[in-house]
């Protein structure tokens, strides 16, 4: 008569359901980084595409854009408002202004 091991079907029973949630862990995490990094791309295109706007003006007129809206409308750069917030403080005309870029949170 053979020995049944009881342990061959508790391994399977437990091992299989917790090397599913590891790899769906796993998975859920390298997708989370991914955004990540995808959010802090386009974070940083726009902040370039702003200061690509600011010496344009300056190129053409001889001073930095007075302010944000005067950029957009003049110099077509884009804000995705519900996405970002802009800072845009500037010190003198003839000075670049401080551009922060901010993620809005959902």
């Amino acid at each position: 008569m053979k020995k049944r091991s009881f342990l061959g079907p508790l391994l399977r029973g437990l091992l299989l359901p917790a090397a599913c949630i590891a790899v769906l862990v796993f998975f859920s995490t390298a997708l989370n980084s991914l955004n990540s990094g995808h959010e802090e791309e386009d974070q940083h295109q726009l902040k370039e595409a702003l200061r690509r706007g600011c010496v344009a003006c300056y190129a053409s007129e001889g001073v930095y854009p007075p302010n944000l809206d005067y950029l957009k409308e003049r110099y077509g750069v884009q804000v995705d408002e519900k996405r970002y917030t802009v800072m845009y403080d500037v010190f003198a005309d003839n000075l670049m202004p401080d551009i922060t870029v901010l993620v809005n949170v959902p």
